[in-house]
């Protein structure tokens, strides 16, 4: 029997991560990049769960180092009383939790180099790279994916992964979906730092602010600050946003210094209304965004994606159409509403945080403190950080 056709389009990590888990089916991929060298750039980290750690591991992309891979064994929140002084309010550790992390950081363009080898040296994924698409239409019961230099292909299944921003998803889609700016910006960065015991992830809530600290190595953190737009106004050069991540920083470490440049980034919550139409299904941050702060993007992306292994992986067995409607609405009942309900949750978290009202605050301590002398609690947290939402 002749293998079904999937076009990837996107060459950024989803597509790289959906294209090298897809090729175990028995289907033939074609993955449209477009220019991958800028995203082999980035100085950006990602977070990832140990449930979705384990995922990646099995698929055995490349071989996992903890110096790639870095876990940490414990996470702890701050808030910023009077006086600018740090209050930890919850903690995590994974003591009780054998061989389990409560996550795993890696450089963004480690990964990103190591899949796109991966992918190169697999004879199940064509690589067409720099590639424009200038339509997608109906080709009999197939899909027809026409380039700009009049190259034109048919597929069974087209899977978009370009975000929710390109072209392609606001004419295919529109605006069929729930979206909110949050009026801030995301600055990331990676410090160096003394050698420590650097296995604890930090979050710290301040007002208008959040930043994370999250350990990459011994003498490396990476850094995630998002702050409201009129406040990064205020510090309106580079040197006075070094100095006051450099405030924060060096409550934990010593001989800090900036190893990457500072990169910026709109935050905005996306939740898509729609997921497919016509063999052709939406995927990652075309789906959702939600807000930084968990760093539960990625996570959210490799659940969807597993979600979407097996449902594919059960019609091929079967040698059933994996484009065909029931098969993509089987995919979207299951990760629909999960995803709709994280997103918001997310969301809660964040104006949580950030609502400043006193007798709020007052409250909101209250009730985290008492969460965090409860394991069941504690439970209950680390496991829908690392799985997600069982609906």
């Amino acid at each position: 029997m002749e293998k079904q056709k999937v076009c990837i389009v996107g060459g950024g990590l989803t597509g790289l991560i959906t294209a090298i888990a897809l090729s175990k089916l028995n289907l033939k991929i074609d993955l449209v990049t477009g220019n991958i060298e800028k995203n082999l750039k980035s100085n950006r980290t990602v977070a990832i769960s140990q449930n979705n750690y384990d995922f990646l591991k099995k698929l055995n992309i490349f071989k996992f180092h903890q110096k790639e891979f870095w876990p940490s064994s414990k996470m702890q929140l701050y808030t910023i009383e009077k006086k600018e002084k740090f209050h930890e309010i919850f903690e995590i550790d994974n003591k009780e939790r054998s061989k389990k992390q409560i996550l795993y950081m890696i450089e963004n363009s480690k990964i990103m180099q190591g899949m796109f080898n991966y992918v190169k040296a697999n004879s199940s994924i064509t690589l067409k790279s720099k590639k424009i698409i200038s339509s997608i239409t109906s080709n009999g019961l197939l899909k027809s994916v026409k380039y700009k230099n009049s190259e034109n292909s048919k597929y069974h299944l087209v899977i978009i992964c370009t975000g929710h921003n390109s072209d392609l998803v606001k004419e295919l889609f529109h605006n069929q979906s729930i979206e909110k700016s949050y009026e801030e910006v995301s600055i990331t960065t990676t410090l160096g730092h003394d050698s420590i015991k650097n296995n604890t992830a930090r979050q710290i809530f301040s007002g208008n602010e959040i930043i994370a600290f999250l350990p990459i190595s011994n003498k490396k953190t990476s850094i995630v600050w998002t702050i409201k737009k009129d406040a990064m106004y205020k510090l309106n050069k580079s040197s006075m946003f070094k100095k006051k991540i450099k405030f924060y920083a060096e409550y934990f470490f010593k001989n800090i210094k900036f190893l990457t440049t500072m990169e910026q980034k709109k935050v905005n919550l996306l939740i898509r209304q729609k997921y497919y139409q016509d063999r052709i299904l939406l995927f990652g941050d075309s789906l959702h965004v939600v807000h930084p702060l968990a760093g539960q993007g990625l996570n959210m992306i490799l659940r969807d994606l597993i979600n979407l292994e097996k449902t594919l992986k059960n019609k091929t067995t079967l040698g059933l159409d994996i484009g065909s409607p029931d098969v993509l609405e089987e995919f979207t009942k299951e990760a629909k509403p999960r995803n709709f309900a994280y997103a918001l949750g997310i969301d809660l978290i964040r104006n949580t945080f950030l609502f400043e009202k006193k007798n709020f605050k007052i409250l909101r301590n209250k009730i985290i403190s008492k969460a965090n002398k409860s394991n069941f609690t504690k439970d209950l947290f680390y496991n829908i950080a690392d799985e997600g939402l069982k609906l």
